[in-house]
């Protein structure tokens, strides 16, 4: 499929699993590779749940970076096939592509792989992608980019 644009700004990243509604979420603690990314209830800290979305580059068609939309380097990475949120060089965030799925969005990486949502509280993961709804995902758009 064609790769979806998707216009930059500040969103908050919804999973499709069963329960309650579910957010993209960075997680307190650090570990090996920064702050595990999972997906959670709304939480009352926004900080940990607003993302920006914004291209890698500014040519036409790039692939996306996602950063914490509070922070100006905390962005997602994805060192053994899970999710973290790391503060790294620009040139170390993950790019991402969406594409249009039935009910949603699949976020991609560069290497074609699915970020998956197992179940609440589980640690996002990148899988070879397949008709499953714990890949699908809706973007919830906040504000463009550097608005309060």
């Amino acid at each position: 499929m064609a790769p979806v644009p998707v216009r930059p700004g500040i969103y908050k990243i919804h999973a499709h699993i069963i329960g309650p509604t579910s957010l993209v979420t960075a997680t307190e603690y650090a570990v090996k590779h920064g702050a595990p990314v999972i997906t959670d209830r709304l939480n009352p800290l926004p900080i940990e749940q607003e993302w920006l979305i914004e291209p890698f580059t500014p040519e036409p068609n790039a692939p996306y970076v996602i950063r914490l939309a509070q922070h100006d380097t905390a962005g997602l990475i994805v060192p053994e096939d899970k999710l973290f949120v790391n503060s790294v060089k620009r040139e170390e965030l993950a790019k991402f592509h969406f594409e249009r799925v039935i009910g949603g969005l699949k976020i991609l990486t560069e290497n074609e792989l699915a970020l998956r949502a197992g179940h609440r509280g589980a640690q996002i993961t990148v899988v070879k992608p397949a008709p499953e709804f714990q890949e699908t995902w809706t973007l919830e758009f906040i504000s463009p980019p550097n608005e309060d």
